[in-house]
């Protein structure tokens, strides 16, 4: 049930919020005075340009308030806001929730879409409305689907009937073939860019088979996807003329990519994606790039050893903007519009798992990291994703709850 107001509610100020121990320094590598990450890095690995991992930190000064506005949600994996004002919510089981934005009250239930392959990292995943959604009611849904004795990662599309309680018509616009035996990285976000197309990040498996397709064109794994509305490839994909290629392909060689967010002023698709043991990157995401996993990382196996031999740098392979190390596990992310919080304005936030907090990065207009703080780390959860509406944020955690960031 909704509560107005739960005992959870916090209100912080920036000394509250910030990552305590700012004064003690990494022993990693290239690290800056003031990094809000002081613990050692799994690598010794040098980064390619000085501010790409461990920036210097900064501390929000507007006092904000963090509100639990529902629990008890499940195991939610997207909340999207909707053009009225209204929050869509997915959960990994297979069912979709509408919510107010005002106090988290669940207003309708969204059942019978397709079947999804709920084990573990799999299920249903992302959720973007229409760019036309208020007059056409069309919704577009990232999950995992059983093919055989595999699973891959499919898009499908629908509209939402008169109650809004289902999904009519509803079509698999596209799936990342192969199909792999894995419950492991499917991604997968999906974006509408300012382009009117969608993009759709996709995982390359975790396994051996799919991680060195990561760096192959015939195959959809590891892959950003440029689509149609009905899931054929875009205009002008980089690879609509190569031999082979999947034509549906953006950019290669991604390895579990769980965050996709549009800067609201440059219009430029962000994209940010795990490592193995270090390694988490930010990209700036763009057409034929290949953005190097397996053959070049900031990250090891989780048993310890290098990965292609411990190469961070290749000709022809993009470094990341930005990398972490050790791992903050990140998620959904996503750009802060606006003036409600002048000091965010179009910073970067991004929700974390393994790192129980919300990243804040200042982006500068070099498409360089100049500040990161870290936020929420009192509330002790796995944040699995994070969307921007009407100056706040709203975040859901992998226990169920909503949580909203304002200003105070």
């Amino acid at each position: 049930m909704y509560k107005l107001l739960l005992p959870a509610l916090s209100i912080f100020t920036i000394a509250q919020l910030a990552c305590s121990g700012q004064k003690s320094q990494p022993t990693g590598d290239n690290s800056t005075p003031g990094s809000v990450e002081t613990n050692p890095a799994n690598t010794n690995y040098r980064p390619a340009f000085a501010g790409q991992t461990r920036v210097a930190g900064v501390k929000t000064t507007t006092p904000i308030v963090v509100q639990q506005l529902a629990s008890g949600i499940g195991r939610p994996w997207a909340v999207v806001p909707l053009p009225d004002g209204r929050l869509l919510i997915t959960e990994k089981s297979g069912t979709m929730e509408i919510r107010s934005a005002s106090n988290g009250q669940l207003l309708k239930k969204i059942t019978g879409l397709p079947a999804v392959e709920d084990r573990g990292q799999g299920g249903l995943l992302d959720v973007v409305p229409d760019p036309q959604f208020s007059s056409n009611k069309i919704i577009y849904w990232a999950y995992s689907e059983r093919q055989g004795s595999g699973n891959l990662t499919a898009i499908a599309k629908g509209t939402l009937n008169a109650a809004e309680t289902g999904v009519e018509n509803v079509q698999v616009i596209f799936r990342a073939t192969p199909a792999l035996n894995s419950s492991l990285h499917f991604g997968c976000r999906l974006l509408f860019g300012r382009d009117g197309f969608l993009y759709a990040s996709i995982g390359e498996r975790s396994n051996m088979e799919g991680r060195v397709q990561a760096q192959q064109l015939n195959s959809g794994l590891g892959k950003i996807m440029r689509l149609t509305t009905d899931g054929r490839p875009a205009p002008g994909n980089p690879f609509a003329s190569t031999a082979n290629a999947m034509p549906e392909i953006w950019s290669y060689g991604h390895r579990n990519p769980q965050g996709l967010a549009m800067h609201p002023t440059t219009g430029d698709i962000w994209e940010n994606e795990f490592g193995p043991r270090g390694g988490d990157e930010l990209n700036l995401v763009q057409a034929g790039k290949n953005y190097g996993w397996p053959s070049i990382t900031y990250g090891i196996e989780y048993a310890g050893g290098a990965i292609s031999g411990g190469a961070t740098q290749r000709a022809g392979m993009e470094q990341p903007v930005y990398y972490w190390d050790p791992v903050i596990s990140p998620s959904g992310m996503t750009f802060y519009e606006g003036n409600a919080i002048p000091e965010w304005q179009n910073n970067l936030f991004i929700a974390c798992l393994s790192g129980l907090h919300v990243a804040r990065l200042v982006i500068d207009s070099n498409n360089k990291v100049v500040g990161e703080e870290r936020l929420l780390t009192d509330q002790t959860e796995r944040f699995r994703d994070i969307a921007f509406l009407d100056g706040r944020l709203y975040v859901v955690t992998d226990s169920g709850k909503l949580l909203v960031v304002r200003k105070a």
